[in-house]
């Protein structure tokens, strides 16, 4: 047993009383802060093992069934590895910032995700603003009156991204190509040399990824077609596909509210209430780095991934009735996805694409 593990857990707030200050609330959390240098680079040298060796099934398999699964597998495992540069760029993973840095962008490269613009876009952004309207654009609802004034082209694109079957089409057009792959002025008008050096870097790795795929199948005489195929293209479709969901997941549900005024938000006290904490069977929350425990992680940030487990079970057993606790299933999905449409930010609650309302009204902030 860990040292964190033996420290008791504060006694509970009555769901009656004030929501603490979040400054409290962290400090309860502070023993399970404890970052690890050995255990970050276990976790580090094992998913990139598993990358390599699931890439290498994709050329070793003969049958193309073999092949594909290995491109799901490899996919999978993209995802893995960007969880932990999603910690090294919190500078949770290890108490070496310098190291943070260097971890956070070579897990990154599988996902072809820029170091830097994901700092800015994601630390900066969305867990300063989570679930504010025009701060926050992470699967940020539109309005009724919004949705109505998009063109056409873009209305039909947010009912594709919403249907439930959308997720890997958001997060690969809205979030990486137009924020996070050399995005334009207009999407990031912040110039910094940082911003296009860690571009340059995963286009590099990207294309010597496909490079190596090409020599690879000449020189065993396989088709480069197949091999870039299964190799390169299916692994990043399912990575999409992947962190897609997660982040729909992880602050869409009836009961998590959005605002789109500041000073709502800020007596809403958001960074308990807009997250979700979805739980899995099968050992796939573990699979996914304990990800899934996210209002802990967003009630503080320096939490490592491997002590995420710990920190969410205090803030469960210490808020009672104030955490959102959702048992996965894909009926309760495609039931989120069916009812989440738009938003109504007088209301405080979701509707359809109509404007008729599908969930309770959330509490209005005092």
């Amino acid at each position: 047993m860990t040292v964190s593990q033996q420290i008791p857990f504060p006694e509970p707030v009555s769901p009656d009383a004030p929501l603490p200050p979040r400054k409290v609330i962290r400090s309860w959390m502070i023993p399970i802060t404890t970052r690890s240098t050995p255990r970050a680079l276990v976790l580090f040298a094992l998913d990139t093992a598993l990358f390599a060796a699931a890439l290498a099934g994709v050329v070793l398999f003969s049958h193309w069934l073999a092949k594909a699964a290995a491109g799901v597998a490899t996919g999978l495992v993209i995802a893995r590895l960007f969880i932990i540069g999603h910690d090294a760029c919190h500078q949770s993973l290890t108490p070496r910032r310098g190291l943070n840095k260097w971890l956070g962008r070579l897990t990154f490269l599988p996902s072809l995700t820029p170091y830097s613009l994901w700092e800015v876009g994601h630390n900066v952004v969305h867990h300063g603003y989570s679930n504010l309207k025009g701060f926050d654009f992470v699967w940020a609802p539109y309005s009724l009156e919004e949705f109505q004034a998009l063109p056409r082209w873009r209305r039909a694109m947010e009912r594709i991204y919403r249907t439930g079957f959308g997720a890997g089409l958001y997060y690969l057009v809205e979030i990486w190509w137009c924020k996070m792959f050399f995005p334009n002025r207009r999407q990031m008008p912040t110039r910094r040399a940082i911003f296009m050096w860690d571009c340059v870097l995963v286009a590099v790795f990207g294309a010597a990824w496909i490079g190596a795929l090409v020599w690879l199948a000449l020189a065993s005489g396989q088709s480069a077609a197949l091999l870039v195929g299964l190799g390169f293209v299916l692994p990043f479709l399912v990575w999409n596909l992947t962190v897609g969901f997660v982040l729909y997941v992880h602050h869409t549900h009836t009961s998590v509210a959005w605002y789109d005024t500041k000073a709502m938000w800020a007596r809403a006290q958001p960074f308990v209430s807009t997250t979700v904490h979805l739980r899995f069977r099968y050992g796939i929350g573990a699979a996914l780095h304990h990800i899934m425990e996210h209002t802990a992680h967003h009630v503080d940030m320096s939490v490592p991934l491997y002590r995420l487990k710990r920190a969410q079970a205090l803030l469960e057993q210490t808020l009672p009735g104030r955490i959102i606790i959702q048992n996965f299933s894909w009926r309760w999905y495609f039931g989120t996805a069916r009812r989440c449409k738009l938003y109504d930010f007088k209301a405080l609650c979701w509707t359809d694409f109509r404007g008729r309302q599908t969930s309770d009204n959330a509490p209005v902030p005092l």
